[in-house]
């Protein structure tokens, strides 16, 4: 499983996968997005489907199935082409189908937040958590919406509930509320302290992990250490970036798409983070150049991207 920089996890194809076959056959392979013939098929599958339902009511849990994951693949390639609205229509589509479902909604809050609908956003990772109340999930969503829309006591009341959801000693729960902290700017020692367990706990430091203690050491007003931390955060998903451009016509072209859209927006934000840590160094240049890229990389804390 993938997690991007507050923890969440990136599943390839949204994590809703379609049962395997009337015989007991396996579904698509986890992790591997339906190319054009799967596509084809997909699309296919789904109006055989509502024709069988209309002839045999029975056959309504296959319309519905197939139903879902076309909308579940249309919303992926749409966010891969940066149509983010139109994503947020095909999840809705899927939900309605579906059902309330707590992953759905949660990434529904994600994108509608990307959308610049900080409110939608909102309700949907509250629905969320009535649907999965032990789910630590809804409350990362939660929090982020309520940094985005200047809630700072929201935001940490769910980045703490995060962590008393999550498994003991957590690191992308320990990250979270690390990172929360940050962005409100409240309880940096707190939060050097989180980051630090949390990089103990995994063992390593992957890049998300380490931009969020340089960020912190930035606002500790240890200038040298934060951009030291940002240098290697951000060699570590330069070099993660490059590692993915290697499947180009080896996986589907909006699934790999996607994946780079969302490599990019983390580089983006550690970026903007050595940007500022490098205006207090004195680098003007350096934090020019990094302000720019993440610029153009997507860096925008009105959609969450910060």
């Amino acid at each position: 499983m993938r997690y991007d920089r507050l923890g969440f996890p990136i599943p390839p194809d949204f994590d809703l996968q379609p049962a395997g076959d009337a015989a007991g056959g396996p579904g698509p392979v986890a992790g591997r997005a339906p190319g054009r013939r799967g596509k084809r098929w997909l699309i296919g599958g789904a109006a055989v489907a509502v024709v069988a339902a209309i002839v045999l009511p029975e056959a309504l849990p296959l319309v519905r199935q197939a139903v879902v994951s076309w909308s579940l693949e249309r919303a992926a390639a749409r966010e891969a082409r940066d149509d983010i609205g139109g994503a947020v229509v095909e999840l809705g589509r899927a939900l309605e189908w579906h059902g309330a479902d707590a992953d759905l909604l949660c990434l529904r809050a994600l994108l509608r937040l990307e959308d610049r609908d900080a409110p939608g956003a909102l309700e949907d990772a509250a629905a969320a958590a009535a649907e999965a109340p032990l789910s630590p999930q809804p409350a990362r969503v939660r929090a982020l919406v309520h940094v985005v829309l200047g809630d700072a006591d929201a935001a940490l009341a769910d980045a703490a509930r995060v962590v008393s959801l999550a498994a003991p000693g957590d690191p992308e729960a320990l990250n979270l509320r690390a990172y929360v902290r940050a962005l409100v700017g409240r309880e940096v020692p707190e939060a050097l302290a989180d980051i630090d367990r949390a990089i103990d706990a995994a063992g390593e430091g992957s890049p998300e992990l380490l931009d969020t203690r340089g960020y912190l050491l930035h606002l500790a007003g240890r200038t040298q250490e934060a951009i030291d931390q940002l240098n290697l955060a951000i060699d570590g998903m330069q070099q993660r970036r490059r590692q993915l451009a290697l499947l180009t016509g080896r996986i589907d072209r909006d699934e790999l798409s996607r994946r780079l859209r969302t490599l990019d927006h983390g580089l983006a934000v550690m970026l903007h983070h050595r940007a500022l840590a490098c205006v207090e160094a004195g680098l003007a240049e350096q934090a020019q150049q990094d302000a720019e890229l993440a610029r153009k990389k997507g860096f925008d804390p009105s959609r969450g991207i910060m």
